[in-house]
């Protein structure tokens, strides 16, 4: 069954044509390709390249998640990323997107969380010497930035600044692997010229997140569908913002198309700041039953379950910006389309 609210979006998305008229005829090789950000990036970029890649573990889970959607320049090719052999391929552009994102994950499966970031990076990144790419994109995330226990209010945050990460917390290895890959990547690029780009991530959303998923924006909408109450487990008092999948795919584009090798970008949007107790709020007013209220229920240990330190930080854009990219999607229209969207995957 297709998410007619995906394919609403992907519609949409293809027609913001200054993204992808640089990779008109290409071949893309896209890593995660059933993730949210590397199935949508696969479903948006096979309407202008010639090829297109995909590498992702399951062929159960690539058939379900493209079902209903044909294109004969989709190639799938089934591997996981430490073992992904590229060395037969010609590839112009590799969005490299292969990540856990689940927290519960980070702290459960701590090594599988770093293996999957360090070694899978290297050796995609290892083939890659010799060959004539154009371009190379790392997918990273905003949690390298750490916190910054000595700022009061929320932190303005551009790409040279750095808070503090605990190496020995367990929930840390899914943000020092993201910071170790990004050390690795400029690496490639200083010793053996690999041309790659970083883009860091805020919390990206939207339609085409799984009925199951654990983060905390879909635990919001989950409630909300369900009519149930959102139960936060800490006080809420985290700051970040967001950034919809298809801006966040414009703005991976816009650096691989455009930005300096060797250089990192911000990817968000800056008009979403918020705390995620006032978001658990704003998803219940959202809802047309307005059925939820929130709850507080705050666990003695939040680290167990995978929570981070309270941080408030917003991305700065500018950077990215500068290059022409701009988001079009506002918070409340992301949760809107995130819980419509939800809804239709519950009925697959």
């Amino acid at each position: 069954m297709i998410n007619p609210i995906v394919e609403s979006d992907i519609k949409e998305l293809i027609l913001r044509k200054k993204y992808f008229e640089p990779f008109i005829g290409s071949s893309v090789l896209i890593t995660g390709a059933t993730g949210l950000l590397g199935s949508l990036m696969v479903k948006s970029v096979s309407h202008y390249a010639g090829t297109v890649y995909t590498c992702c573990r399951s062929k159960t889970k690539f058939e379900s998640v493209f079902e209903g959607y044909k294109a004969e320049n989709i190639f799938p090719i089934f591997s996981d990323i430490t073992d992904l052999d590229i060395s037969k391929l010609t590839v112009d552009y590799i969005i490299h997107a292969a990540s856990p994102t689940d927290s519960k994950c980070f702290v459960e499966k701590p090594v599988d969380t770093i293996t999957t970031a360090v070694e899978g990076t290297n050796h995609l990144l290892a083939q890659c010497i010799g060959k004539s790419l154009k371009g190379f994109i790392y997918l990273s995330s905003l949690e390298v930035y750490g916190f910054f226990p000595g700022c009061t209010g929320i932190k303005n945050v551009t790409e040279t600044d750095y808070g503090y990460l605990e190496p020995m917390s367990i929930r840390s290895s899914y943000s020092e692997s993201k910071r170790l890959v990004e050390t690795l990547s400029k690496a490639y690029l200083s010793q053996y010229g690999v041309p790659v780009k970083i883009a860091r991530l805020c919390q990206t959303f939207g339609a085409g997140v799984r009925y199951n998923d654990n983060r905390v924006f879909a635990q919001f909408a989950r409630s909300v569908i369900e009519g149930k109450d959102i139960v936060l487990r800490t006080k809420g008092e985290t700051v970040r913002n967001y950034c919809y999948t298809t801006d966040s795919i414009a703005g991976i584009l816009t650096v691989l198309a455009s930005g300096t090798a060797g250089d990192v970008y911000n990817v968000a949007n800056k008009g979403t700041t918020i705390s995620i107790a006032d978001m658990a709020d704003l998803f219940c007013k959202l809802s047309p039953e307005n059925r939820s209220k929130v709850i507080f229920d705050i666990a003695e240990d939040a680290g167990k379950l995978g929570y981070n330190p309270t941080v408030k930080l917003q991305l700065d854009t500018s950077k990215l910006e500068k290059l022409g990219w701009r988001p079009e999607i506002d918070l409340n229209d992301m949760i809107c389309r995130l819980v419509e969207g939800m809804k239709n995957e519950k009925l697959v």
